[in-house]
């Protein structure tokens, strides 16, 4: 939004009655425009409730008399700072449960070593857990500020990705060397799969479209290749080229849809 925002926009949106479909809409399109315009903002506070005038100005004193009088913020370690900006409280415990699933996975695989890899299955939907939790209202207690900032969209899930592809990269790795697999036939899965997660997530939730995709693999490809004994082609050295071009196509995708987790459908 270039121009002011209406007066009447505005005091709807003080009155909390912005309209239909707010919530993707009407509500995202005036607090966006309020982050940068300090105009519309002391326009916006004219149309408060004088109950909320008064609550909001003392407040306000109580806050700035706090400031001046109360102890200096503590300062935050480097680990901690990068903690904050990149990860959350529930990735450990998902790093940890990836690792002992890999884990599991190359067992078997050196158990029996002339039935489907279970690692190369693995590998595709190692992350998507992590993604589920990552970008989830229901297991970030903060998900409400975090959507309220002004980097609550895809760079801030890109962030959390990135830290998500680094804990769940080195345990297959290790594992697919371990078992000399070549590094492309279970990263290239990987990389796709996580791409179409935050693809589909921007329309559906991070949350559900991992689900869907994470259970699509299983029941079309790990299922079958369990039940068989054989390898689907989709784990096979032949099919590198077309995962290639699943990779960068749907990542091209994502970056092209990535205002999609401006909105709060992405939280689920």
């Amino acid at each position: 939004m270039t121009a002011h925002v209406p007066a009447a926009a505005l005091e709807a949106y003080a009155h909390g009655r912005p309209g239909p479909g707010a919530e993707d809409t009407a509500t995202w399109v005036v607090e966006v425009h309020l982050e940068s315009c300090a105009e519309c903002r002391a326009r916006l506070a004219g149309f408060a409730a004088p109950p909320v005038r008064e609550l909001l100005d003392g407040a306000r004193e109580t806050i700035m008399h706090r400031a001046r009088t109360g102890p200096g913020p503590a300062r935050r370690s480097r680990w901690r700072r990068w903690t904050w900006r990149w990860t959350d409280w529930s990735l450990p415990a998902w790093a940890a449960t990836t690792s002992i699933a890999v884990l599991v996975a190359f067992l078997l695989d050196s158990a029996y070593p002339h039935r489907p890899s279970t690692v190369l299955l693995l590998a595709p939907v190692a992350p998507l857990t992590g993604l589920a939790v990552a970008w989830s209202r229901h297991t970030d207690p903060a998900w409400e500020v975090v959507a309220g900032t002004a980097r609550a969209g895809l760079e801030l899930l890109l962030r959390r990705t990135a830290a998500i592809l680094s804990l769940a990269l080195p345990p297959l790795a290790v594992a697919g060397w371990l078992l000399g697999t070549s590094p492309a036939l279970w990263l290239l899965p990987c990389l796709t799969f996580t791409a179409a997660t935050l693809l589909l997530g921007g329309r559906i939730g991070v949350t559900p479209a991992a689900v869907v995709l994470g259970l699509g693999w299983v029941a079309a490809v790990v299922a079958p290749a369990l039940v068989t004994a054989r390898a689907p082609a989709l784990v096979q050295a032949e099919s590198l080229p077309g995962w290639a071009v699943a990779a960068a196509v749907v990542t091209a995708l994502a970056a092209l849809r990535s205002d999609d987790f401006r909105r709060l459908t992405s939280w689920r």
